[in-house]
């Protein structure tokens, strides 16, 4: 295991919502995608969808796995692997209609 790997592996996931207005999250490996209605973000803890209107990155640190966003939070949700594909399926089937 190299420094990188053992970096991510120890991030703690942990989510701090402010007045739906802010979101933080910690523990976050990538972000798979993202517009200014949805993110899809995979953390130590798995892939998560958080849906909103006017979503915007406010900071990323990717060496520690910091995620800011800012806008106004409809929903949060964890998913696990199965439906990580079956989201990926639908997104490129969007791209190419």
């Amino acid at each position: 295991m190299d420094k990188t790997e053992s970096i991510i592996s120890s991030y703690n996931h942990n989510i701090t919502i402010n007045e739906r207005k802010n979101i933080v999250i910690t523990g976050v490996k990538k972000i798979d995608s993202f517009d200014n209605e949805e993110f899809l973000l995979e953390t130590s803890m798995g892939y998560i969808v958080i849906k909103g209107d006017s979503l915007e990155i406010i900071k990323l640190d990717t060496y520690q796995g910091n995620v800011s966003i800012k806008g106004k939070i409809n929903s949060l949700i964890y998913m696990d692997g199965k439906n990580k594909k079956e989201k990926d399926e639908g997104v490129f089937s969007k791209l190419f209609k």
